[in-house]
């Protein structure tokens, strides 16, 4: 009861503290842990919420829990000390050699879930200890250390173009004491990184390790915005990659067109995966794609399916589209069934449900394509209020279009003008030259 009257307390959050870095509906965008509500806490991309924190452990001798390293870097410790430790606090575990710095992330009965998915045995030897909560001068190191990550790497990777090395290192990691950094490169083909090893050792004064990752890895470490305009799902909440192929675009009928289809990584795009099996179950109670439907005039041929509204169309032709019909999947079953009962319907639709041919209308298309309809239309000049306007002649009566006696006439000002001569510079008028007369 305590921790409900704690939590009811809480003011809520504003729009500057909610996390622009977990996509909203994720598990763990709700995080209200005591690291996680310090401004300068080290965040994490991957984060769970403990859906059993409430639930009485039990099995109350478990002392396994899950520390966050840099970005996706997870791992397993034993808390043979037992600790009093909560979600979020730092803590130095073990390391070879040395320690490091990481953030608790789950405990109790929940990391059993995540070691069983992760394929870790709780009797393994590779579970380390937690050694400590972190101290202050612990806090001090880890962020000197983390500064130093972007210059290492981009300096690690002038010595890796130097030394001719077909790589790319992705990124870099110092252990929480300093005493270590890895490498995160990716590498189309087999690199003989010995004599990198020994250049990188020379010139960092630190121990070296290489770890080989690929292209969807290094888009979860470093991060980025999808095509979607949200961040990568891989760096905000996804904590395994699973295989994606072009099948799961052909059951959601995308366009299997590469460029759409691959993500930041140059991958297929991880969200493929998310909708898929839904399409999968509801493309279940559907007919086969295969099936033909006979008429007493014609043969249709699958064209395409609506999955959402369990719609089918038809066509007479199997590799065009021609005639087409388009069925509910009730109907289209009822169809199914009387060609294997041998009889043929002598339409597809229903009786009473056919409907009309919409007539096409005629559409001028010579008419858009015209190279004068953007221009503007020259707008008439206002006559000026001081004039009066002419009275308009009363033309009601057409009968006799010969009859011009009630018109009326023509004022001096309506009457045309002639045209005026051109002047001289002496302001007369000008002259036409004249031609010599003939001597007689």
């Amino acid at each position: 009861m305590d921790n409900i009257d704690e939590i009811n307390s809480m003011p809520d959050p504003s729009a500057d503290d909610v996390r622009n870095d977990i996509a909203p509906g994720v598990s763990g965008a709700g995080c209200r842990c005591r690291r996680c509500d310090e401004p300068d806490a080290p965040r994490g991309n991957l984060h769970s919420f403990n859906w059993l924190e409430d639930i009485p452990d039990a099995d109350p001798e478990w002392d396994i829990i899950e520390v966050q390293f840099k970005n996706t870097r997870k791992g397993f410790y034993h808390n043979s000390a037992h600790l009093p430790l909560e979600t979020g606090d730092m803590v130095a575990v073990e390391a070879s050699p040395g320690h490091d710095i990481g953030m608790v992330t789950l405990m109790g009965p929940l990391v059993k879930i995540h070691m069983r998915k992760a394929n870790v045995k709780p009797d393994s030897p590779d579970i380390r200890k937690v050694f400590r909560k972190a101290r202050p001068a612990d806090i001090d190191k880890y962020e000197e250390a983390k500064a130093r990550e972007n210059d290492t790497m981009i300096q690690s990777r002038k010595i890796a173009e130097q030394l001719n090395l077909n790589m790319k290192i992705g990124d870099v990691e110092y252990q929480g004491d300093g005493n270590k950094a890895i490498f995160y490169y990716i590498a189309d083909e087999r690199v003989d990184f010995r004599q990198l090893i020994k250049v990188l050792a020379d010139t960092f004064k630190v121990r070296i390790e290489m770890k080989q990752i690929g292209a969807r890895q290094e888009a979860g470490r470093i991060g980025g915005i999808g095509s979607c305009g949200r961040p990568l799902c891989c760096a905000s909440w996804m904590t395994n990659f699973i295989s994606v192929g072009t099948a799961a675009a052909r059951y959601q009928d995308i366009s299997l067109n590469p460029q759409k289809l691959a993500g930041q990584c140059a991958k297929l795009k991880c969200c493929l995966n998310f909708e898929v099996d839904t399409y999968v179950e509801s493309a279940r109670q559907l007919p086969p794609r295969d099936v033909r439907l006979e008429t007493a005039d014609a043969t249709y041929f699958h064209f395409k399916t609506d999955i959402f509204k369990k719609e089918i169309t038809y066509s007479t032709d199997k590799n065009m589209a021609a005639n087409l019909v388009t069925l509910d999947a009730q109907r289209v079953f009822e169809i199914i069934e009387m060609n294997r009962n041998g009889e043929k319907p002598l339409t597809l639709h229903r009786e009473g449900e056919e409907k009309p041919a919409k007539k096409s209308e005629f559409v001028e298309l010579v008419g858009q394509d015209n190279i004068n309809r953007f221009d503007k239309k020259k707008k008439k000049k206002k006559k000026s209020g001081n004039q009066p306007k002419a009275e308009k002649p009363d033309r009601s009566d057409k009968s006799d279009k010969s009859d011009r006696s009630d018109r009326p006439e023509k004022s001096d000002k309506q009457r045309p003008r002639p045209p005026r001569r051109k002047k001289n510079g002496e302001g007369k008028p000008a002259q036409p030259d004249k031609k010599p007369d003939k001597e007689q």
